[in-house]
This record gives structure tokens, C-alpha cells and sequence, in this order.
């Protein structure tokens, strides 16, 4: 399912995506599976990610929660930095591990747009 989603940075809920380093959490329906967070990374530059652990299929615990600059995903506690979408805590057991599902950004005026 394709999704278009636009971020007025005027608007109070996206305000904070104005310093670089706040992130935000749009749970929207019909935007990502779970929801999408964005991030302001510097010099205008916007990164989008898909909210839903990209380790487990969707279910209770796996649409992650915003802590500063990182999600986490309540099933196993993995954590992923917003700025890079890899995962920070990747565990050492020789199984594999998949980064954030990341999703196109694109700023103009006061608004990010994030699209699929």
C-alpha cells in the first residue's frame, strides 16, 4: 500500500522536527504499518523509518517507541538508532538481523514530506 504523508513544521505536534536531533512519531493511519517515525538529521536533511520492529511480523509488542534519537521494540527490548536505522543492541547469537525499513523524505517550505 502506497502512503504520502506531509509534516507541517508550523503545526504544534511537528514543531519539534525544527532542531536538529527531535524526532517524532506519526501513528496515522494508512502511514508505514505501524506508524513512521521521523527525525531531523542537520542541514535539512530528514530521515523517515517505519515504526513496526523490522525483526518480528506485526503483532502486540512490535510497534517500537520513540526515546530520544532511538526506537525500541518492546518484544525483545532491540534498539535502533533513528539517525542510521541500524540496530544499536544487535545480539552476538549468529542469527540474522535486519536496520529499519527506511522510507523516502523530502523538504520544502516548512514541510517534510514522507512517501514510500
Amino acid at each position: 500500500m502506497n502512503f504520502r504523508f506531509d509534516a507541517n513544521l508550523n503545526l504544534p505536534l511537528f514543531n519539534p522536527l525544527t532542531n536538529t536531533g527531535s524526532a517524532v512519531l506519526v501513528t496515522q493511519d494508512g502511514v508505514g504499518t505501524r506508524g513512521v517515525f521521523i527525525i531531523n538529521a542537520g542541514f535539512n536533511q530528514f530521515r523517515a523509518f517505519e515504526a513496526s520492529c523490522p525483526n518480528h511480523a506485526p503483532n502486540d509488542c512490535s510497534t517500537m517507541t520513540l526515546n530520544g534519537q532511538v526506537a525500541t521494540c518492546s518484544c525483545e527490548d532491540y534498539e535502533y538508532s533513528l539517525f542510521t536505522g541500524q540496530m544499536l543492541n544487535r545480539p552476538d547469537d549468529g542469527n540474522r538481523y535486519y536496520d529499519m525499513l527506511e522510507y523516502r523524505t523530502s523538504f520544502g517550505g516548512n514541510t517534510v514530506s514522507v512517501t514510500n
